[in-house]
């Protein structure tokens, strides 16, 4: 039976499962294989993420776009991200925050493509 995302518990329960699906993915699966030994820092870093996007919850600290700028991804990876995003929360949960969390990926892959297009290549641009 489908839930609100209520809290942390929750918010891990979609992200395992999500970057489950990244991993078996043969689009994106490959790109966070080669950049991600050990998972559980990364998942970590999710989470906090997550609850700081979704409830105001302090604790995440990072750079994501950073990450992201060197890595050779166009459109057609962030329309898969997207489309196993949204097929995980769609999957478990409902309600008002299920479909923010949806927006905002939608914005921050919004967001990354813009930016990613805007450097074009050119590796010299800071990206922080």
């Amino acid at each position: 039976m489908k839930k609100e995302i209520e809290d942390i518990e929750d918010i891990k329960v979609f992200v395992d499962d999500f970057y489950t699906r990244v991993r078996g993915d043969g689009l994106i699966g490959p790109i966070f294989m080669q950049k991600i030994d050990d998972w559980q820092p990364h998942l970590n870093k999710m989470y906090a993420f997550w609850n700081a996007a979704l409830f105001g919850i302090p604790g995440f600290r990072g750079n994501p776009f950073a990450k992201h700028a060197p890595l050779s991804i166009g459109l057609p990876h962030f329309e898969r991200w997207l489309e196993l995003f949204y097929a995980t929360i769609d999957e478990r949960f409902k309600g008002y925050i299920a479909e923010d969390a949806k927006k905002r990926a939608q914005l921050m892959a919004n967001m990354f493509l813009s930016r990613l297009q805007q450097l074009n290549g050119n590796t010299d641009r800071v990206i922080v």
